[in-house]
Parts: structure tokens; C-alpha cells; sequence
């Protein structure tokens, strides 16, 4: 079976803090420039809106890291602490 995603993926382990009422701590596995895979506690719902932050990597020399703060859609999911996927629809750089 080949891979027929049209986005190249990225093999990244970062922080991934998903937002609603309470903040679902968890860890991205991989991402692209259209979505993330990522794992955290709590189980999701297909087509369930999702916003989440990525903190990226400190760059050398900078204060502060850099934090990517997305809107997208849940379109794959698992048990609790199992993979989910989300789309990457809108996303800003944040501080």
C-alpha cells in the first residue's frame, strides 16, 4: 500500500496543549503544513472543532519559545491516550 497524503509529514514530538474547558495536556507524533497527529488523555469526537496549542522548539539565543495557536477539525481518533488527528485550518504565532 503506498502513502497517498498530498503533505509531507513531519516526525515531531512537541507539547500540544489542547483548549476548552479544561486544557488537555498531550504531545504531537507527527505534523503538516494540514493537520497533526498527536496523542493526549482525553478521547475526541470526529468532526469535533478543536483548538490547540504547539510549542515549538527555543530557538538559540531567545527568551521566550514560540507557541503556534490552531483551529481545526478532529478527523481520526482512539481510546483515551491513543492517536488522534486534527486538521490545521487557521493557526497565528503567539508569544
Amino acid at each position: 500500500m503506498t502513502d497517498q497524503r498530498k503533505n509531507q509529514r513531519f516526525d515531531l514530538r512537541l507539547p500540544i496543549e489542547i483548549l476548552g474547558e479544561k486544557v488537555q495536556p498531550g504531545e504531537t507524533r507527527n505534523m503538516s503544513s494540514r493537520g497533526v497527529l498527536f496523542s493526549a488523555p482525553k478521547a475526541y469526537m470526529i468532526g469535533e472543532p478543536i483548538e490547540y496549542l504547539v510549542t515549538l522548539p527555543k530557538a538559540p539565543g531567545t527568551k521566550a519559545a514560540v507557541r503556534l495557536k490552531c483551529i481545526g477539525t478532529v478527523v481520526r481518533t482512539g481510546d483515551p491516550g491513543d492517536c488522534s488527528a486534527a486538521t490545521l485550518e487557521r493557526y497565528e504565532f503567539v508569544r
